[in-house]
């Protein structure tokens, strides 16, 4: 898979030990910073990871901020977004399969290294279900567009 993942100055540490691990799962991983310790605005690098995703160019982002909250809001003010912020396993696992998530954000100051590993691990080996959830990203996608549904 090609992934794209960005973070702020917050998630600078974090984010080469899940470069690392994404590209031992032999994922292609692009970096779009920052890529130094300055002081870095998450919404930012949010919203080019999410541009790049929902333009087709990647398959899925990655993020990183201090708790993952606020670089998720901005990734998912790009049409075509469904970040997640997960700090555990199952919860990225499930908002793969029920809610087709394209993003997952996470927070260095939240969960470690390890836990971070476990969590991307859960979320890229889960595939979207359909059926009945369908229905609900569909709804989700017409908000969007300003379509009722």
């Amino acid at each position: 898979m090609r992934l794209a993942i960005g973070s702020d100055h917050v998630g600078l540490e974090l984010k080469p030990i899940i470069i690392d691990y994404l590209q031992e799962l032999g994922h292609e991983v692009v970096d779009f910073g920052p890529y130094s310790g300055e002081r870095a605005d998450y919404p930012s690098y949010g919203k080019k990871v999410a541009e790049e995703v929902a333009a087709g160019k990647f398959d899925l982002g990655v993020l990183i901020c201090g708790t993952g909250v606020g670089i998720s809001i901005a990734a998912n003010k790009v049409k075509g977004i469904r970040a997640v912020v997960c700090s555990e396993p199952y919860s990225a696992k499930l908002s793969r399969q029920h809610n087709n998530t394209n993003i997952l954000a996470f927070g260095a100051r939240v969960i470690g290294p390890e836990l971070a590993k476990m969590i991307v691990k859960e979320w890229l080996e889960a595939e979207f279900e359909g059926g009945r959830h369908a229905k609900r990203v569909d709804m989700i996608k017409a908000m969007e567009t300003g379509e009722n549904s």
